[in-house]
């Protein structure tokens, strides 16, 4: 048994439609201000990712001329190493007591000088390598300048957009939650699904001249009568839309 108290509580489907027009009237003011910010927000974020991007690149090549730079140290330490060796084998050959101990520590002395030929070759192919990552570097960090540069003049555009329409963004969004406060919880889902699906935002379209506000198809006469009675939502079969009378939206903006 439904009580007095319960009944006074009831919104009628007419009043939820109403509150969906304002509501999506709200919203569309504060996408009318974003779209004002235009590709912005999305240039904004390309240049973070550029940004990002080289910085990566950057260390990676910095930390490879290091590493190249510790190979080549090691080569050198390597040809000391083969040099010391050959010191001490020429000393030793002259105190051999035949040939074979001669030619073996020749041997010896003949594989440490290759040793130190491959050493030399290694270096030189590092230090070739490090050269051009030094320029690679270099480049890097001019056009990373460059990139940092825009990043900052385009932060600095969209910030300036941000302040002069924070006030009014905040007033709106206010005013959204006050409305979606006192519309039923799984009309506003679906409410939010339509818009998010929808390229201009519009869920909830007028009927006007016979058809569709959102996708312009043509209405039937029958559905069209039950879209002014307003006593449940009806949805466009073309587009998905929320429909309500253009009686609703007159009546809305004489009250605003």
């Amino acid at each position: 048994m439904t009580t007095k108290k319960q009944e006074s509580k009831e919104v009628s489907t007419k009043e939820k439609l109403i509150a969906l027009y304002r509501l999506q009237q709200i919203e569309s003011q504060e996408d009318e201000i974003n779209r004002l910010k235009g590709e912005l927000p999305f240039e904004v974020q390309d240049l973070e990712d550029d940004v990002e991007g080289m910085e990566t690149r950057l260390r990676n090549l910095v930390a490879e001329v290091d590493d190249l730079s510790r190979k080549a140290k090691s080569q050198k330490d390597d040809i000391e190493s083969a040099k010391q060796k050959i010191a001490k084998y020429e000393e030793q050959q002259s105190n051999v007591r035949n040939n074979r101990e001669f030619e073996s520590l020749a041997k010896e002395i003949d594989y440490q000088k290759l040793e130190i030929e491959l050493c030399e070759k290694h270096i030189k192919e590092y230090s070739a390598v490090a050269k051009a990552k030094k320029k690679s570097i270099e480049e890097c960090k001019a056009n990373l300048t460059d990139r940092k540069i825009d990043l900052e003049n385009k932060r600095a555009e969209l910030e300036s957009i941000d302040k002069e329409t924070a006030k009014e963004i905040e007033t709106l969004r206010s005013q959204a939650e006050e409305v979606a406060a006192g519309i039923d919880e799984r009309l506003l889902s679906a409410y939010r699904k339509i818009r998010s699906g929808m390229r201009n935002g519009f869920a909830v379209v007028p009927v006007k001249r016979d058809a569709c506000g959102g996708c312009f198809n043509r209405i039937p006469p029958q559905r069209q009568l039950d879209i002014r009675m307003s006593k449940k939502i009806i949805i466009c079969e073309y587009c998905g839309r929320i429909l309500i009378s253009d009686r609703i939206e007159e009546e809305d903006n004489e009250e605003a």
